[in-house]
């Protein structure tokens, strides 16, 4: 499948036809919370839409149990807590999930912090496998990728939940939400595929919420793609297990993640979780023949200080490396910080400058349509070998994968 550039008009037209997308009429989900706290019957319907999503919830995978044979007790409880300890028998079955940095423990009938994944009688079942909620086709460049064949399009689909709480977050009515806010019905995840292919979207993206928490069903859908030469993304907060995103990268051709910030106090306090498990997805998928991306919102007041910029940027360079493209992004009031103004378009160029400083070689200012700092230059040359306008390829000088001015090999996937 030929990678071709995505124009204005076939990008309209592809997403007008989406809403015949699978042969029905379409996803118009609407979230059921609303209808069934005015109609008085919550219960009710809520025990009906938790039911199917039960029937169609298989074994989530990653995680282990007080019942299991392999149980270790330090998968919950510190050395200092078992030392010198005699066996000890659970009165229920609890469930430790082993897919994200949370570390979720489980009694029976609960749920982790991401609300996807559920202990029913001691097994965890992940409620959003082949429940999407939301699917378009977009520009890569919204992902954002910059550096992975720009122009094509990318058929994106996500689930409900998300293991984080970002008071910033965009996509917070379905991150936020629960499976069964939405009404939804079972989507194969051959059928994924056939409906990337039937349109010839190169490439399938996992994103919108944090894919992580539909890992079994993204893991299925690339294996599948991959054999109709269909390429596959991840758009993430990078707070998954080192086991899973080893599995992930096997099937995936690119990943960008979110480094929200570069202290700890701020993963705390905005995010609801930590700062250093991110930091070695990073690492972890830098050492892979994956793609790799990274965006930092950059917000004002809370993560935007000259000297987190420098940090940053630093432990990218040392760390990863001065290739990765890295897109400072403007943030814009959401959720639950309303209160903030959008980001200075300056405090994104300072940052811009200051990782160029670091020796990053391709910085982008993100969320900003027309500005210069969007384009691709060679760090060579200096010669804008790309040239975008808002999400749209609109001049591209590379040969092979060269700077056609001066021939110097551009770090990235172009073909």
């Amino acid at each position: 499948m030929n990678a071709q550039n995505l124009s204005r008009r076939t990008f309209i037209k592809r997403t007008a036809g989406i809403s015949l997308l699978l042969g029905g009429a379409g996803f118009a989900f609407s979230n059921l919370r609303n209808f069934l706290s005015s109609s008085g019957t919550e219960s009710f319907l809520d025990f009906i839409v938790e039911s199917k999503l039960l029937q169609d919830a298989p074994i989530a995978r990653y995680w282990t149990s007080t019942s299991a044979k392999e149980s270790n007790c330090l998968y919950c409880h510190t050395s200092s807590e078992v030392a010198g300890q005699k066996s000890h028998k659970h009165d229920d079955e609890i469930i430790k999930c082993l897919l994200c940095a949370q570390g979720c423990v489980i009694k029976k009938g609960e749920r982790g912090k991401c609300r996807a994944r559920i202990n029913l009688n001691g097994k965890l079942r992940t409620l959003v496998y082949g429940h999407p909620v939301s699917i378009h086709i977009d520009p890569i460049e919204k992902k954002p990728f910059y550096h992975f064949l720009p122009g094509v399009e990318a058929f994106s689909l996500a689930t409900a939940g998300c293991p984080l709480s970002c008071k910033f977050c965009q996509n917070w009515e379905i991150s936020q939400a629960s499976p069964e806010d939405f009404s939804t019905d079972f989507v194969q995840p051959g059928t994924i595929v056939k409906a990337s292919a039937e349109r010839s979207v190169p490439v399938i993206a996992f994103t919108y919420n944090e894919p992580t928490v539909f890992t079994e069903y993204l893991i299925d859908i690339s294996r599948m793609a991959a054999k109709e030469n269909i390429r596959s993304i991840l758009v993430s907060c990078g707070f998954m297990n080192p086991e899973p995103l080893a599995e992930m990268c096997s099937v995936l051709s690119a990943i960008k993640i979110d480094l929200k910030g570069f202290s700890e106090d701020f993963y705390r306090k905005v995010c609801s979780a930590e700062l250093k498990p991110v930091l070695r997805s990073i690492k972890q998928i830098s050492k892979t023949k994956v793609h790799l991306e990274i965006v930092n919102l950059v917000v004002p007041t809370l993560n935007d200080s000259d000297k987190m910029l420098n940090e940053l940027s630093n432990w990218i360079v040392n760390e990863i490396g001065p290739d990765v493209p890295v897109h400072f992004t403007r943030f814009h009031p959401d959720y639950k910080l309303l209160n903030l103004s959008p980001t200075p378009i300056s405090v994104l160029e300072r940052a811009r400058d200051i990782a160029m400083a670091k020796g990053i070689h391709f910085a982008f200012v993100g969320n900003v349509p027309g500005h210069t700092g969007n384009n691709t230059y060679c760090p060579s040359c200096r010669k804008a070998v790309i040239k975008r306008s808002g999400f749209f390829v609109v001049e591209k000088h590379l040969k092979d994968g060269r700077c056609e001015y001066c021939n110097q090999l551009i770090a990235g996937v172009w073909k």
